[in-house]
């Protein structure tokens, strides 16, 4: 059986508990969905790696709220229109700028971080960003010059 990442999956395979059983197989799986639990314990160390379910935040509410103000606040819309009017000549980039805009994109970047990290991501090297915010907007700055 080929357990790489894009192997096909077989066919479900049905099999039945009583109700007690089922509940002591859901009290040990806890976090985890229940096929994956069973899938496990069955073939043990061959079964997909696949990543753990993330415990529930506990108190959602604030991390909700933040997640709302940074969804209106268009700030990658800004900073698109920003890198355009710098690509297109428009916007003079002296170091001040160049500074407070490296700032603002590492604040950006910090804020990601800990949404990422509040959401229990785990973030490694380059998943840090797809693309550093810095570096798309100064090498179109760049460009200009």
């Amino acid at each position: 059986m080929d357990i790489g990442k894009n192997a096909e999956r077989a066919a479900p395979l049905s099999i039945r508990f009583t109700d007690s059983e089922k509940a002591r197989l859901k009290e040990l799986a806890g976090s985890t969905p229940l096929s994956q639990f069973i899938r496990g314990r069955a073939l043990g160390d061959a079964q997909d790696a696949r990543a753990r379910v993330r415990q529930p935040l506990k108190d959602a509410e604030p991390l909700g709220r933040l997640l709302g103000v940074l969804g209106q606040s268009r700030l990658s819309s800004n900073l698109n229109q920003i890198a355009k009017a710098a690509n297109q000549g428009s916007l003079p980039v002296t170091k001040e700028l160049e500074s407070e805009l490296q700032a603002a994109c590492a604040q950006i970047l910090e804020m990601r971080l800990l949404l990422l990290q509040a959401l229990g991501m785990k973030i490694v090297g380059e998943a840090l960003t797809r693309t550093p915010l810095p570096e798309v907007f100064f090498s179109a700055a760049a460009e200009t010059e």
